[in-house]
């Protein structure tokens, strides 16, 4: 059972006292229960494709015969308009009973009390790594229980690093020396290949920067953790770099969308997420993709950490707080749910849910990567502000800014910090 964390802010007075009653026992309409003759129904809702459909309907005919008291209604819809949906019906005080849920939206739901606290409901953290938790809590709450993780990481072709007489890089680098490897390897591409995309213009690459130096990206206040000349710091890094061969150009990477430069074969690495490697591998047809840790300029410090992939939450107002804690504590770490999903949500989240699933082939690969990081793991950071999905995007469009030249490191930081510091003072 998950310890709730004792409360860092003032709670409103019916939320004060619906945790009493919870925490009482004491019985009401959240949780009723049902039996096998006369089960209860809890609604489950997610996104993804056909494929995470089938997989997760199989998921629920396993849950549903090994609890005869509960059905689960589940649907599901495209990213895009997943998040259109939730509103309407956060709007309309109707969320569904159990949520698949994004990292980048829990605060914005959690905050306004519209999420169950999972503290005061039975699921299972024990197989949890102790620094992905705080993920899923908001001042002291818990509202989000991870199902996988991923982590930051710098992609490689070895193949082509091979026919460029290019030795493979072990993972132990500062930014000097990964920006002079991809300006090698964009000197011997002889402007078919590139070095790779400009990292500085990835937010989440910009925050394991921020953590190797011990910078919040966000305090617990909800404002910026660092400032404009952090910020140019950053951007600066590859200034050298940009409109050379080391780094494609901004018009290039548009052209080859909706395929990454590096899935295109324009490029010889990418930075970015570990769970990306079967669709890079899908989209480049290469025999092989390689891992390896992101540069840093302190060698104990690599600022990397576990970041879920997705979380199951469930709704203030479900009249089903038993049979919804049940169904996400099988989902996170059931190891027959583990063998259905594998890898395709992520590496699970749970040392009892991995430890029971077989990994192979592109599977492998990414569980091995995050074995061989784990010393350098810290605290995943807690859920970022609200309205952090428009933070993000303009952080890419910004940054695409600077590469295209419409903007200096200056113009875009000044850019970028103001477009920050209004949605802050919008949502405060």
């Amino acid at each position: 059972m998950i310890n709730r964390r004792n409360f860092l802010t003032t709670v409103a007075l019916g939320t004060a006292s619906a945790a009493f009653l919870s925490a009482c026992g004491q019985s009401s309409s959240s949780s009723k229960t049902g039996s096998a003759e006369n089960p209860v129904t809890i609604t489950y809702t997610w996104w993804g494709n056909d494929d995470r459909a089938e997989r997760t309907r199989k998921a629920i005919a396993l849950f549903e015969s090994k609890n005869p008291d509960v059905k689960v209604n589940g649907n599901f819809t495209d990213f895009a308009g997943y998040w259109q949906k939730r509103a309407t019906e956060a709007a309309g005080g109707g969320l569904p009973d159990v949520m698949q849920w994004d990292l980048s939206y829990l605060r914005d739901y959690g905050q306004r009390n519209q999420l169950l606290d999972l503290g005061t409901v039975k699921i299972n953290t024990d197989a949890f790594d102790k620094s992905l938790l705080p993920s899923g809590q908001i001042r002291g709450k818990t509202y989000g229980i991870p199902t996988s993780t991923n982590a930051f990481a710098v992609y490689y072709d070895p193949a082509k690093l091979k026919a460029m007489g290019i030795a493979e890089p072990d993972g132990t680098w500062n930014y000097k020396e990964f920006n002079s490897f991809l300006a090698e390897v964009g000197q011997k591409g002889n402007g078919t290949l590139f070095g790779g995309t400009d990292y500085t213009g990835v937010w989440w690459m910009f925050n394991i920067w921020l953590r190797q130096n011990n910078i919040q990206a966000f305090t617990d206040e909800g404002k910026l953790g660092f400032s404009k000349d952090d910020l140019k710091k950053w951007w600066n890094t590859t200034a050298q770099l940009r409109g050379t061969s080391a780094i494609v150009g901004e018009d290039k990477t548009t052209q080859l969308l909706p395929k990454s430069p590096f899935g295109s074969n324009v490029t010889a690495t990418e930075v970015t997420w570990d769970n990306f490697m079967a669709g890079y591998l899908g989209d480049s047809g290469a025999k092989e993709l390689k891992l390896v840790p992101v540069p840093s300029d302190n060698s104990d410090n690599l600022g990397l950490f576990l970041k879920p992939s997705m979380l199951m939450v469930a709704s203030a107002k479900t009249k089903y707080k038993d049979a919804a804690a049940r169904f996400i504590d099988f989902m996170v770490n059931d190891p027959e749910v583990g063998q259905i999903f594998k890898t395709s949500r992520g590496v699970p989240a749970s040392k009892t849910q991995r430890d029971g699933t077989t990994f192979e082939g592109t599977d492998k690969l990414v569980v091995d990567y995050e074995k061989s990081i784990e010393k350098y793991l810290k605290d995943a950071p807690e859920p970022p502000i609200v309205g952090f999905g428009t933070l993000e995007s303009s952080f890419k469009r910004v940054s695409s800014d600077l590469n295209y030249g419409k903007l200096t490191i200056d113009g875009a930081a000044d850019a970028w910090f103001k477009e920050a510091e209004d949605l802050i003072k919008q949502n405060a």
